[in-house]
């Protein structure tokens, strides 16, 4: 029976609007019998899922709204106001109602993400095309899209190439270019093209996947300020009816008594916080920046410091080789393949690039590394081929007892002055050579930065593995505070901890592995998402999935704008019970009226949430100030 009222509780709200109509015609037209019965029917209807909420409140211990509306209604009619007894549940009713669909609204990045996912997918199997559900793709097929399909799981192009628009991760609607060997993603679609790809993520564990899981955990997480008003319902209720008894006591007024109850309902109040988080979360995930819950949203509008790495996050990601200096007759392409062997122990961004520089030039790697280890923050070592490679940087090599001569360090700083990170290659002992690779500083990354300090950033700092000269030019292009270089994983982490130390809340951005201790130790954890390892976007708080700065600054200042509105809120909800309570106390306020208010402020709440929705960052004045100044006449 129970269920069965919670799943017709819409259906009932209007079934009592619609006596409420029958009660007012019959008003009009003197049938007072038809009149009384209509309303005590509807407040029967009405007012039976607001009585079930109630007791169910009460047997977890819980003081809820609705056991003050249900005291009202039970009082109202026992005075014989039966008018205000079904206007009162009904407009509680249909304020929940409303309520109820005004949070689904908000909640549209899911529906929008879930609609989004494929459905099925076209496989090759035993040499013929196959249309099969999504779920039943497995590692290691070959799938199949064509112009205008979904990309169904992730995993690397085969054959062809497409232009895909990737909103759907990204959220940048901008056509990607992707070729053989490219990386794809669920969810994404096909614009023109056709490619053939390998599945290696599927079902829960595709990129996509872990969006909608991400949102959808988000959007139900509570932020301090909302846990404090579920606790504060809690208190209120029960503080509400003691005030309404002492009204009673003190005036004989039962009338006057279940007025006061009505009208302290803080609907306003328990819906305007999660409304608020539920639409800056939504509009983060539409612009690809998945905020982890309201906690994060209220800790990030409070961070005044930001440590940013520089590989893959103010930087591209995308290093390119760009010299290869050898020494002591070694031939180049024989030394990058010795590398390059070395290198695909390591998931570093620099690693990654010199196998990959290995593959343009097609030299055959053998992938048989007989053993080795990845020297965090430092480079690698390995036996390829019967022969010790040591591959890093000079703290590296000091470290393994090889001498490093004047001419390959005059060499080596002579690259990282013009921006190169140069990486040393000794074998069996001797340096072999450098290999030089530089990166791109991200488009976008000069303007973020503007932004966030205009939104209130007091520091911004990076922290790099890097060379001091690579770092030292990364750093003044972009007007950042401070920089370290050569930082190890656990540098970066301390100087984390030293910061919040000193009283600073912060933020680190970063994408690898090596990021993920100060990830996780940083008031708030950026992971750059689409470069980004697994494990620094389950470590952190925020999470980039175009790898774009501009989506940082954006939910910075989303960030601050969501805490805004729900103060906003709350300011607006207790007011509205003031301004009632005294209301009621000079008599102006009769119990029909206060709960048509009440349910005013809550539709006022949840619009002003909506807002957020809309929500776009400001230009900041710098850009602002260029575009105008392109725009005047020479």
């Amino acid at each position: 029976m129970i269920s069965w009222v919670h799943k017709q509780t819409n259906r009932l709200t209007f079934i009592a609007g619609a006596l409420l109509i029958i009660a007012l015609i019959a008003f009009l037209t003197g049938y007072t019998g038809v009149q009384q019965s209509a309303l005590i029917i509807a407040t029967v209807v009405a007012g039976v899922p607001i009585a079930i909420k109630a007791i169910q409140s009460l047997s977890m211990k819980a003081f809820s709204i609705d056991l003050l509306v249900t005291i009202a209604i039970v009082g109202a009619l026992f005075i014989g106001e039966y008018v205000e007894s079904a206007v009162v549940s009904f407009l509680f009713l249909f304020g929940a109602y409303l309520e109820a669909r005004t949070l689904k609204k908000t909640r549209s990045s899911i529906k929008e993400l879930v609609d989004m996912a494929p459905q099925e997918a076209v496989v090759s199997r035993n040499g013929e095309s196959v249309t099969i559900p999504v779920e039943d793709v497995v590692e290691g097929d070959r799938v199949i899209i064509r112009p205008g399909g979904k990309i169904p799981v992730d995993g690397s192009i085969l054959t062809g190439e497409a232009t895909l628009n990737e909103a759907a991760i990204t959220g940048e609607s901008i056509p990607v270019s992707k070729t053989k060997k490219d990386e794809v993603f669920s969810g994404t679609i096909v614009d023109n093209g056709y490619i053939e790809m390998e599945a290696e993520e599927v079902g829960d564990d595709t990129t996509f996947a872990k969006i909608i899981e991400l949102v959808e955990e988000a959007q139900d997480a509570k932020s301090n300020t909302q846990r404090f008003l579920d606790r504060f319902a809690n208190i209120y209720t029960p503080a509400i009816i003691v005030l309404s008894v002492l009204v009673f006591l003190t005036t004989l007024n039962l009338h006057l008594a279940i007025i006061f109850l009505v009208v302290a309902c803080p609907g306003a109040l328990v819906i305007g916080a999660p409304v608020s988080n539920v639409a800056g979360i939504g509009n983060g995930a539409r612009k690809g920046a998945l905020v982890k819950g309201g906690d994060v949203m209220d800790r990030f509008s409070k961070v005044d410091t930001i440590v940013f790495d520089k590989t893959g996050t103010l930087t591209k990601g995308k290093p390119e080789v760009t010299h290869i200096q050898t020494f002591n007759g070694q031939e180049p392409d024989e030394l990058l393949r010795l590398v390059a062997e070395a290198e695909t122990m390591s998931e570093h961004h620099l690693g990654r690039t010199i196998v990959k520089e290995a593959q343009e030039r097609d030299i055959p790697l053998k992938q048989k590394v007989e053993k080795g280890e990845v020297v965090k923050g430092n480079g690698v070592w390995a036996i390829v081929e019967g022969q010790k490679l040591v591959v890093g940087n000079q703290t590296l090599m000091d470290n393994e007892g090889i001498s490093i001569p004047e001419n390959v360090k005059h060499h080596a700083i002579e690259r990282e002055k013009d921006g190169n990170t140069a990486i040393l290659a000794a074998v069996d002992g001797q340096i072999k050579g450098i290999v030089s690779i530089a990166d791109q500083v991200r488009d976008d990354a000069a303007q973020a930065i503007a932004e966030l300090r205009e939104n209130g950033i007091k520091k911004l700092i990076m922290m790099t593995g890097d060379n001091e000269h690579t770092a030292a030019l990364v750093a003044h292009k972009l007007g950042l505070d401070e920089f370290h270089a050569k930082q190890l994983p656990e540098d970066k982490q301390a100087y984390v901890e030293k910061l919040q130390n000193e009283g600073y809340s912060v933020a680190m951005a970063g994408d690898g592995i090596n990021d993920a201790p100060a990830i996780a130790t940083a008031d708030i954890g950026v992971a750059m998402g689409e470069g980004g390892t697994d494990v620094s976007m389950e470590t952190a708080d925020l999470v980039l999935m175009a790898d774009r700065l501009g989506q940082f600054s954006h939910a910075y200042a989303l960030s601050k704008a969501t805490m805004r509105n729900l103060k906003q809120n709350i300011i607006i909800a207790l007011g509205t019970v003031f301004l009632l309570l005294g209301g009621v106390v000079a008599g102006y306020i009769h119990m029909a009226t206060g709960m048509f208010i009440h349910m005013a402020s809550v539709l006022v709440v949840i619009l002003n949430a909506m807002r957020l929705i809309r929500f776009k960052r400001q230009k900041n004045k710098s850009e602002t100030m260029a575009k105008k100044a392109e725009t005047k006449p020479a």
